[in-house]
């Protein structure tokens, strides 16, 4: 009998440092470093279910509501106001992914929008004091909590004197909450830019260029639950601070009309880090990662669109490298100001990403007047 309690007794101190090992792992791996290679990563995956299902290769030819996420330039061509609205899921519907952005012309030459973006998985279990102090199993101990991650976005962007030129700048702020562990704020700016000459298009987007810090604020005795229950691991908090470096992506685009009812847009981007990364193209200063997309349209209402990006190397098992990439297809529909599209991203699974049905509307407000 005593055999028997001590195999009890050893599952359950197994089973509680584990559960507090997982804890303190996503902790560490969160705040590890103070400049981390990718930081607040979920303001990178995108908007707008027409733009993914071009690969995101959208830089110079975004011209609506979802230009304050692509290039807050293209927020010019608004004619009235628009809103947006998103919805994707990820990891087998673990986590959800979701957008809303608002935007309207202030005058003939400049125009505003606000956005906000949520990545968050909810419902998750707390098992940190699933074992009381007697020893005993008790369920009614678990707690469940969320992590989630907002960017909020402010956007503002004007003609410039100079034909052809505009601008854009975008205010951010970051709001992430992991649980009753831990919460941070950032802040950062991007600035856009679009150019227009003899039906080409061309577009910057410098994403982070103060670099976007964030600050975090840490549950100290909620830390300690996690860290103490793993002997022999290093129990320090980690760092409180977090900054995410620049990155730009260099866009070019045009667009063909045949017959006036169909049309073939073709664009083309380079996403560019400053560091080092496993890219198509990788060096010590810069790695780039080119994008390609397509939308043929059929009377500016139903749109079939391909598209192709995330060129990456690949470290395989045996120590070679393989060049993978994420090919993505999509379609719209688009009738008196209500634009509906999918997008279904990493098609035949070529990439190490996981795929994902993506859904977004596009409503022109003025049809309500």
């Amino acid at each position: 009998m005593k055999i028997k309690n001590r195999h009890s007794s050893a599952k359950k101190q197994l089973l509680k440092k584990l559960s507090a090992f997982l804890l303190f792992w996503s902790f560490t791996s969160q705040y590890a470093q103070t400049v981390r290679k990718y930081s607040n990563e979920f303001m990178n995956i995108g908007v707008d279910a027409a733009a993914l299902g071009m690969s995101s290769a959208v830089t110079a030819s975004t011209n609506d509501v979802n230009a304050v996420y692509w290039n807050p330039a293209g927020l010019t061509h608004l004619e009235d106001h628009q809103v947006s609205l998103m919805h994707a899921s990820y990891f087998a519907n673990i986590a959800q992914y979701d957008f809303i952005g608002y935007a309207s012309p202030i005058d003939d030459r400049s125009a505003w929008g606000i956005s906000m973006i949520r990545f968050g998985v909810d419902d998750i279990m707390d098992t940190t004091q699933l074992i009381d102090s007697q020893g005993s199993i008790d369920y009614n101990r678990i707690r469940l909590f969320s992590t989630a991650d907002y960017g909020f976005t402010f956007s503002y962007a004007r003609k410039l004197p100079v034909e052809g030129f505009q601008y854009g700048v975008n205010a951010k702020i970051i709001r992430r909450v992991i649980g009753k562990f831990a919460n941070s704020w950032g802040f950062g700016f991007d600035v856009g830019l679009q150019f227009e000459h003899n039906d080409w298009k061309f577009g910057l987007m410098l994403r982070d260029i103060t670099t976007t810090y964030n600050v975090w604020n840490i549950d100290e005795e909620e830390y300690a639950k996690i860290a103490n229950a793993i002997p022999g691991e290093n129990n320090e908090l980690p760092e409180s601070t977090e900054i995410t470096l620049p990155k730009a992506q260099l866009g070019v685009s045009k667009k063909f009309e045949f017959h006036d009812d169909y049309s073939l847009l073709a664009a083309g981007n380079l996403n560019m880090r400053f560091e080092q990364t496993n890219d198509i193209i990788s060096s010590k200063v810069v790695s780039i990662d080119p994008a390609l997309g397509f939308e043929f349209g059929y009377t500016d209402i139903v749109f079939l669109r391909a598209g192709a990006g995330n060129f990456q190397n690949v470290m395989q098992l045996d120590n070679t490298e393989k060049l993978s990439f994420q090919p993505n297809i999509g379609l719209g529909f688009k009738y008196k100001g209500i634009q509906i599209d999918y997008a279904l991203t990493d098609l035949g699974n070529q990439s190490a990403a996981l795929y994902s049905n993506i859904f977004s509307i596009k409503v022109d407000l003025g049809i309500f007047r």
